[in-house]
Order: structure tokens, then C-alpha cells, then sequence
């Protein structure tokens, strides 16, 4: 599976000192069925712990997930900073997820050239999620 941030994600996860190793950890969870919230459409909430802390007290990111193909993390929040997202997001979101998720490997490669989107390497691999 490849994983992919987009730019507004990375800046969470620089502000926040989540690793892309975390990232990767997350991803492996939810290729195991281990899921926190499938919101539909493609997009699923997990948690990440916060440094020092478990889960229950940390960030929540929203992916948006092809299963066994393709992640994006699109979106992460501290559950002090907001419980959920509204439905007028979550409406986007889906619109959003519709679009990436269809992406082949030129429209991703056009995206990372151009910044939209950065590959996420796990384990020394782009392609070493399962």
C-alpha cells in the first residue's frame, strides 16, 4: 500500500513530532482491520498516541483509504482541540476522497512533483505497508 500527507497534514504532524514511522505504524493497524471509525466513502478516523501518552488522549487523523492501495492522511486534530468534524466537512471530505482515491500512479507522481501530496516511506519502502 502507498501512504501519501498532504501539506496541511504534514504541518500537523511537524508541529506535533509524529514521525512518518508512526505514520506507518497506523497504517499497518488499519491494514490489520484495526479501524477506530469508518465514516464512509472512503474515509476512516484513527488514532495516533501523543508522545507520552495513549491514544485515548491523543491526535485523530482522517485518511482517506483504497484498501490494500492507497492511504491519505488528510486532516489530524487533538480531540481538546475538536470532538468530530461537521457534516458539511465530512460532505467535502468525501468529494475529496472520491477524486484522490481514483488516482493512478502518474496523478500521483504529478502530485508529489507539485507538492499537493509527499510519499511517505515505511520501513525504507514506498510500497511496504501490507
Amino acid at each position: 500500500m502507498r501512504v501519501f500527507k498532504n501539506k496541511p497534514f504534514a504541518r500537523f504532524v511537524r508541529r506535533n513530532e509524529i514521525t512518518d514511522e508512526e505514520l506507518c505504524k497506523t497504517i499497518k493497524e488499519i491494514s490489520r482491520g484495526l479501524i477506530a471509525a469508518d465514516l464512509g466513502g472512503g474515509i476512516i478516523k484513527q488514532r495516533i498516541a501523543r508522545r507520552g501518552s495513549g491514544k485515548s488522549g491523543g491526535f485523530r487523523t482522517l485518511i482517506l483509504l483504497k484498501v490494500q492501495k492507497l492511504a491519505i492522511f488528510v486532516h489530524g486534530f487533538a480531540k481538546n482541540d475538536m470532538e468530530n468534524i461537521r457534516p458539511d466537512e465530512l460532505a467535502a471530505l468525501k468529494k475529496l476522497a472520491f477524486s484522490l482515491l481514483a488516482y493512478g500512479d502518474d496523478e500521483l507522481k504529478r502530485a508529489v512533483a507539485n507538492g499537493t501530496l509527499i510519499e511517505v516511506t515505511c520501513d525504507g519502502n514506498r510500497e511496504a505497508v501490507s
